[in-house]
């Protein structure tokens, strides 16, 4: 059995093993495959695994030999999943590995922009604290969370973690979900899309890409928000439209954003969010703690594994 995979750096950058994998078959790792190459290197492949490479239709038809697409990722937009169930080609996912560590980072974000730490490092380093006239340096302000409604896009694994922080830290929770009221878990309240960004003092995106979510945080939303809220995005770029939020951090209409995900990555230099004093970033890495990753590896193994035998598991195609 020939096992391909297409890009195994960003998961694996060399701290992890993959003999788990190479016991199961024939196994080919490329630490990044360009565009043009997946088809040669897939070519006579019955399993294929990808993390950001795209697989659409025009690759699936390139490669008669394929059974099953395994995604390193729990998101698997990178694979055209229809063109995939038409040749009876299984397509997997690795869900809720990273539930832990996105939840911390979105976090990290917002306690990052409410207590400006990373603002105050920069300050003490300069000498602003030695120079301070009293026991305290305060030049910005400083938002105390409790009492203060979250908003969450979307219920999932992540969106439920983030809930339980937000309650331990004394906030008002309301979520945007297909589920009722009644399942939602206690503490969180059911809210419409628009109520939501009108009323929270935080919006945090948890939820996936699909066509009817792309671009879903426009100008009319943004315009909706609190000139006070905080906007998060670890989920996924696309979710937001960078020009009407660059707008609205430039305006004043929105107090911060924390964003861990663009919608190109790398980002262009030309991104209009880039170089704002009030956009924080980090370079998706919500889902890359060392903990994660080893998660992410044993998954996908046993997803092969599963698959070999028979009984394939996670797997998101009909």
């Amino acid at each position: 059995m020939k096992i391909v995979v297409l890009d195994a750096y960003a998961g694996n950058p060399g701290d992890l093993s993959w003999d788990g994998m190479r016991k199961l078959g024939d196994c080919a790792i490329y630490d990044r495959t360009a565009p043009g190459d997946v088809v040669a290197r897939a070519q006579g492949a019955e399993i294929v695994l990808t993390n950001k490479v795209v697989i659409d239709r025009k690759v699936i038809e390139a490669l008669p030999r394929l059974k099953y697409i395994g995604v390193i990722a729990t998101g698997y937009n990178v694979v055209d999943v229809a063109a995939a169930s038409e040749r009876g080609i299984v397509v997997t996912n690795v869900p809720a590995y990273s539930t832990n560590s996105v939840a911390q980072l979105v976090f990290a974000h917002l306690l990052n922009i409410c207590d400006q730490v990373e603002h105050y490092t920069q300050e003490v380093h300069q000498g602003a604290w030695s120079r301070s006239a009293d026991f305290t340096y305060i030049n910005t302000p400083i938002i105390e969370l409790a009492g203060k409604t979250m908003g969450i896009v979307g219920l999932g694994h992540i969106g439920q973690a983030v809930a339980r922080i937000a309650l331990a830290l004394g906030m008002h929770v309301q979520a945007f979900t297909s589920k009722a009221q009644e399942a939602l878990p206690q503490g969180i309240t059911k809210a419409d899309l628009d109520t939501l960004f009108a009323t929270s003092d935080v919006v945090t995106l948890h939820c996936p890409l699909t066509d009817s979510t792309r671009g879903m945080v426009d100008a009319r939303r943004l315009g909706l928000m609190k000139s006070t809220a905080i906007l998060i995005n670890t989920a996924r770029g696309q979710l937001i439209d960078d020009m009407a939020l660059a707008q609205a951090l430039k305006s004043g209409k929105l107090l911060a954003a924390g964003i861990d995900v663009m919608s190109q990555e790398p980002p262009a230099a030309t991104n209009p969010l880039l170089g704002l004093d009030n956009c924080y970033f980090t370079p998706h890495i919500g889902w890359a703690s060392k903990e994660a990753r080893v998660r992410l590896i044993d998954v996908i193994t046993r997803n092969v594994a599963a698959f070999l035998k028979g009984s394939p598991i996670n797997v998101v195609n009909p």
